[in-house]
């Protein structure tokens, strides 16, 4: 668990670089209320962004954006409302996903995808 706990944080500070280079101020990482957590959130012209990050160690395991199912759109959703309530300033929500794939030999393979609903 320590291992995917570590690739997952490294994973996480790929995507924050990668999403402030593409002008998004990150406000929170690793938001959590009760149960209910968010990797990343950012906001980019007055839009809420709510960044699930997901990060494989190799693309021979599959696509890291994959494993976002249902339930775990339907988890981000109950977050997301608990934080626009708590923060009403915003109005425009928006779910992304950073997709990054940790290659041995070197090189990350960093995916946005954006506005993303299940």
């Amino acid at each position: 668990m320590y291992r995917q706990h570590r690739v997952g944080k490294e994973g996480e500070e790929l995507a924050r670089t990668f999403l402030e280079r593409r002008g998004f101020e990150i406000l929170v990482n690793n938001w959590r209320y009760g149960a209910l957590e968010l990797d990343i959130i950012a906001h980019k012209d007055e839009v809420l962004h709510v960044v699930e990050v997901k990060t494989l160690r190799q693309q021979s395991a599959g696509l890291p954006e994959e494993s976002v199912n249902r339930a775990k759109f339907q988890h981000l959703q109950r977050a997301a409302e608990a934080f626009m309530q708590l923060y009403p300033r915003w109005t425009q929500l928006q779910f992304d996903i950073v997709a990054v794939t940790i290659e041995p030999q070197g090189g990350n393979e960093i995916l946005l995808i954006e506005d993303v609903y299940y």
